[in-house]
């Protein structure tokens, strides 16, 4: 019986010594059986168990970008630079130009290209440099649904998909999602906006040579970039513009006109933040994402911000953001008006009246090295630019800027210092007689006055008005109702003061400052539009009367802000400068614009630690010795306004009428017969005559001086004259005060002996102008820097607001220094209290004119 033969039936008998080692064909046809049957299973199995997975979250993200009210960009918020196309709205060539230099066979494989990835193997197998196989439909899957995928199980995994996808999806959308997804350098993903970054333009218009070039850096994009390799960027782009023309996708004619494209540069590493660009698109993402301090913010978060793909439209006039930058220059890079200390800062908003439209924003040179927003996040006390709530507040309690007041200096306001009096100086000491209308305390900022009539009013009535015409209330800085709150003792941020003031411009209107003016999705749907709302807050009578005395701030000659009359329209405004300096304020407006400038010192800047804080007086620079609202910031408000202002329409502000004399006739008790009398005319009488003449006809009589040249008590006019009144109506007599309105010359008084600072003082109290420079003369009897004299001299009769120039001591010429002389710190015990005066218990003497 024969031996029954084993399956491992090795070594093999009867064989040769080479043979009986080698497999039968039993076992080798039995392990590609089984390799099949195993490698079929395991496809199966991975088939059946791989599903196309849900697309990575980053694949439709888009970049949100951020214009300029032209329509130019600003720049962007993104995770992932990307705007996503449609495949129909480019050229056929775009779309193919990718499938030529990537997948050949795109249009006709199922997803995977087997010879391709039998070529790898072999390469691989071979110790080889590490060779893929992708199809376009396999880097599609990669990167829309797996990310990198490097592992032989991964691969596997990846054209499992591919086959798949290309079962389930057109053609037409893979490579749409393809064109969408791949990353082309620069940060840049997508053809949109790839064809931004590297020709300017939308990717609807690429030209085939442009195409091409962008299909060729694919593999290696950081690497092939024109503008990092431009041989191999060359090289690239001809294969691609050869298999395009190989392919069908173009004609002989196009492949034979083809030219290498001009692309653009590629920028510099910098953080695009830096500059103007940093506030304004912090500004913008502020005003948009819902946060505690914007609870009805439109967007949710600032992901959404981030990957939405907005487009979103400011207010900024990009002409007057870069008026504002030009202007701060003056401070400390091209000093045109001298350089300013290293630690003083510039805060400028200038904003449409009647919309609350922000026009230019100036928060700092640069948000990179100074992320302090000083015009939307700083705090510095308002100074006089507070007077003209304390105005509003008189006016709506039938005030009139007729009124007269006590204009001169050092005025006691008994028990107004907590129990104690308090003395009130104007800036300077400067007296302006002891009855002034409101209109010059407001041209003049008279101290005296102002708290007298915020005495009247009472001073929660000026906050309250401040607060209504937009103050913001701020539970950390928030507005007093002391007396002294008429001085701007409180702090403000310069755009809520340019809110309240457009408040003003507006007629008695309030808006809400914006920078954002719309937001809609890539495909034009509107999301978003800036608040249009005006709440009426003052009657439109107020705001006439206050702004007539605001023009007055400018027009008068002696008036502090009288540079801004360079402007050659319609002004109003009104300086403000704090207790020792330390902030100084021109706010102001035309008709159709707002705008505030202010300036502050602080004690430590050091951007390079990141150190910004403390407040310091503002050190004297330039032409200034003593910086105040009425010197650079009136200065720096006109040089940018004439920027803002060229080409707008001059338009005038509404009609002030003075209030006119005014008779009340009493109310009739009963519908008994009344007993009139005729009101006689008493003009050109002695008031005590023409009282008593009215009286005896039983009629109530009201005085209101009256400036005039005419004898003191003279009627110069009464109401009533000629009508027939019931008994006990009030008549009203204008009597002249004696003083003439304007008088014609004022004498140069005698500052001799005087420093130079108090000299000027006292000039500007008389209504004339000192020279910017002073002239130096040496001299043996008077010290230095002691005033000699003036130009004309003491007791001159000149014109209201001439110039006159002071005469300074240089000393003796020939004098020697003594050597035994060192020097002293006179510099203070450095409290820091800031009051420096006895007489000024509630630190307001630095409040300016």
């Amino acid at each position: 019986m024969a031996r029954r033969r084993r399956f491992w039936n090795y070594p093999r008998p009867h064989k040769g010594p080479v043979q009986r080692w080698l497999p039968s064909w039993r076992i080798v046809v039995g392990t590609l059986l089984t390799g099949t049957a195993l490698g079929a299973g395991l496809f199966v199995a991975a088939w059946s168990t791989t599903t196309i997975p849900k697309n990575l979250d980053e694949v439709n993200n888009q970049a949100t970008t951020v214009y300029w009210s032209s329509g130019k960009p600003i720049g962007q918020f993104a995770e992932q630079k990307r705007e996503l196309v449609k495949l129909d709205d480019l050229p056929a060539y775009v779309g193919n130009a990718v499938v030529a230099s990537e997948d050949d066979t795109f249009w006709t494989n199922n997803g995977i290209d087997l010879k391709g990835i039998a070529r790898a193997a072999y390469n691989n197998v071979k110790g080889g440099g590490r060779q893929g196989a992708s199809t376009l439909t396999q880097q599609y899957v990669e990167r829309y649904y797996l990310n990198t995928e490097d592992s032989y199980a991964g691969k596997a995994r990846e054209a499992i998909i591919a086959l798949k996808v290309a079962q389930t999806q057109p053609k037409e959308q893979v490579l749409e999602s393809y064109l969408n997804t791949i990353y082309w350098g620069r940060n840049t993903y997508g053809i949109q906006a790839a064809s931004q970054e590297f020709f300017g333009k939308d990717a609807k218009d690429l030209t085939p040579s442009e195409a091409a070039m962008l299909s060729g850096i694919i593999p290696s994009p950081n690497n092939w970039d024109p503008s990092v390799d431009p041989d191999q960027a060359k090289e690239r782009w001809k294969r691609s513009i050869n298999r395009m023309y190989e392919q069908g996708y173009i004609t002989k004619d196009e492949r034979a006109k083809a030219e290498f494209p001009k692309f653009k540069k590629k920028k510099e590493a910098t953080n695009t933040w830096g500059g103007q660009k940093g506030y304004l698109m912090a500004q913008v993402r502020k005003e948009l994402v819902r946060s505690d301090s914007n609870p009805d913010g439109p967007l949710e978060s600032e992901q959404e911000l981030e990957t939405r793909g907005l487009k979103i439209t400011t207010t900024i006039d990009q002409k007057l953001q870069k008026a504002a930058v030009e202007v701060e220059k003056t401070l400390h890079e091209d000093g045109q008006y001298g350089k300013a200390n290293k630690n003083v800062r510039m805060s400028l908003v200038s904003m449409d009246p009647k919309t609350g439209a922000v026009k230019a924003l100036y928060g700092g040179p640069d948000y990179v090295k100074q992320s302090l927003n000083t015009a939307t996040q700083d705090v510095v006390q308002a100074g006089s630019t507070f007077k003209p709530f304390t105005l509003m507040a008189a006016l709506e309690n039938d005030h009139t800027l007729e009124e007269k007041l006590d204009g001169n200096s050092g005025k006691v306001f008994p028990d107004a210092n907590n129990g104690e009096d308090w003395r009130v100086p104007n800036f300077g000491g400067a007296n302006y007689g002891g009855s002034i209308d409101l209109t010059t305390a407001t041209a003049h900022s008279v101290n005296t006055a102002y708290v007298q009539l915020n005495e009247e009013v009472g001073p929660e009535k000026t906050r309250e008005v401040a607060e209504r015409a937009g103050i913001r209330k701020d539970e950390n800085y928030p507005l007093t109702a002391g007396l002294s709150n008429v001085l701007g003792v409180d702090s403000v941020r310069p755009v809520d003061l340019a809110r309240a003031y457009s408040t003003i411009a507006a007629g008695g209107y309030r808006t809400t400052p914006h920078i954002v003016s719309k937001v809609e999705t890539l495909d034009g749907t509107v999301l978003y539009e800036a608040p249009q709302e005006q709440e009426k807050e003052f009657d439109a009578d107020v705001t006439t009367a206050a702004t007539y005395a605001m023009t007055k701030v400018v027009e008068d000659p002696t008036g502090s802000g009288r540079v801004a009359q360079e402007l050659g329209r319609p002004v109003a405004g009104k300086t403000g400068t704090s207790n020792d300096n330390k902030s100084a304020w021109f706010a102001g407006f035309v008709p159709q614009l707002t705008t505030v400038v202010g300036l502050r010192q602080y004690k430590t800047l050091d951007l390079e630690a990141g150190k910004i804080a403390g407040q310091d007086d503002i050190d004297g620079f330039g032409e200034w010795p003593e910086i105040t609202g009425g010197t650079w910031p009136v200065r720096a408000w006109t040089d940018f306004m004439q920027v803002a202002t060229e080409g707008m329409d001059v338009e005038e502000f509404p009609e002030y009428v003075p209030a006119q004399p005014t008779f009340t006739p009493s109310p009739t008790p009963s519908e008994t017969e009344e007993e009139k009398v005729t009101v006689p005319d008493l003009a050109g009488q002695d008031v005590a005559k023409a009282t008593q003449e009215l009286q005896g006809l039983q009629l109530v009589v009201r005085t209101q001086a009256r400036d005039s040249d005419e004898r003191k008590g003279q009627v110069l006019e009464m109401s009533g004259v000629g009508q027939e009144v019931p008994v006990g109506t009030t008549v009203t007599l204008v009597v002249s005060t004696g003083q003439p309105d304007k008088p014609e010359q004022v004498a140069v008084p005698n500052v001799a002996g005087l420093s130079l600072e108090d000299a000027r003082n006292q000039l500007y109290g008389d209504t004339l102008n000192p020279s910017p420079q002073a002239k130096e003369e040496f001299s043996d009897s008077v010290p230095e820097g002691t005033v000699i004299g003036t130009d004309p001299g003491a007791g001159q009769p000149v014109d209201p607001g001439s110039n006159v120039t002071i005469i300074v001591s240089k000393g003796p010429k020939n004098q020697e220094p003594d050597p035994t002389d060192s020097p002293t710190d006179d510099g203070g015990n450095g409290n820091g209290n800031g009051n420096g005066n006895d007489d000024d218990p509630l630190g307001i003497m630095g409040t300016d004119n």
